[in-house]
Formats: structure tokens, sequence, C-alpha cells
């Protein structure tokens, strides 16, 4: 026998007897959509993500602050919401390894001091072409509020277009 329970924050409980499950509503996920031609950068991203998901907010702008962001609490919906990634290619291509090596070297010249090793070999490596790029660093922290995430309660579910 299927019981279906109260509805509250956009989720579902159904109890089946011995199993019970939460599901999250579809109808009720907000999307905000991501102008990826926009994203010429690093800081780009974060002025776009400053736009699109909480516009008029303070936030850190770094990697760290944009985890933060993904988790809820600063205007983002309780419940969840979908981040489709609008142009994502053009995105991919701009915050490739240039935009990485970029990065690498401000992180060089602020990490502490027992960072610096693994950050000149992340460095090295971004110079030649290989390991992750700015984009797959963004991806990863996204995909980790994705379902299958370490952090998937938080519903966030991307989509690159």
């Amino acid at each position: 026998m299927l019981h279906l329970g109260t509805e509250a924050a956009g989720l579902l409980t159904i109890d089946c007897g011995q199993c019970l499950s939460r599901f999250k509503l579809g109808y009720m996920t907000k999307e905000y959509i991501l102008d990826g031609s926009k994203v010429t950068s690093l800081d780009a991203f974060y002025d776009a993500i400053s736009d699109t998901l909480i516009p008029g907010a303070y936030w850190g702008r770094n990697l760290v602050a944009f985890n933060d962001i993904l988790r809820g609490g600063f205007g983002t919906p309780e419940g969840g919401f979908i981040l489709r990634w609008a142009n994502s290619g053009a995105s991919r291509e701009r915050l490739g390894y240039a935009e990485t090596v970029k990065q690498l070297e401000k992180r060089l010249e602020q990490c502490h001091p027992s960072n610096r090793q693994h950050v000149r070999a992340d460095l090295s490596r971004a110079k030649q072409g290989e390991g992750p790029t700015v984009f797959d660093w963004l991806l990863e922290i996204i995909r980790e509020h994705d379902v299958g995430g370490d952090e998937a309660e938080d519903g966030v579910r991307l989509v690159l277009d």
C-alpha cells in the first residue's frame, strides 16, 4: 500500500510500508540561468553568479565562498534549485588553461608556505595544458551539491547548455 504524506518545503514524503522516502517536487524547483557568454574570467564568473543567484548580496568572491552560496542561506531557495549554465562551451574555453595559470600564479603569491610546492606542481601542469582548469574547479564545486555529491541534500542541479 502506498501512502502519500504531506508536502513541506517542496518535499514529498512517501510511506511504502517498510520504506520511507522523500522526493523533491520538480514543479517547486526554481531555475536560474547563468549566461556563460559573460564569463570571461574567474572574476567575471563571480560577477555573473552574483547577478544570477544573489543580486545585491555581499559574499567573499572566492571558491570557498561560492561553495557556501550553494549550501543556501544567501537568498537561494532552501529547497534547492536548478543552475542552467547557458553558453557553457564559451565559458569552458575562457576558463581554460590560460585562466588557470593566471589563478594559480595568484594563489602561489598568497598561499601558505607549506602549500607552495603543491601549487607550483599544479601551475607546472596547467602551463603544459594538463590537469583541471578553472572551469573544472567550478563544476566540481557545483556537482558536490548535485545528485550523487557529498552535499546533495542542498538540491542544486547543474544543467550545461
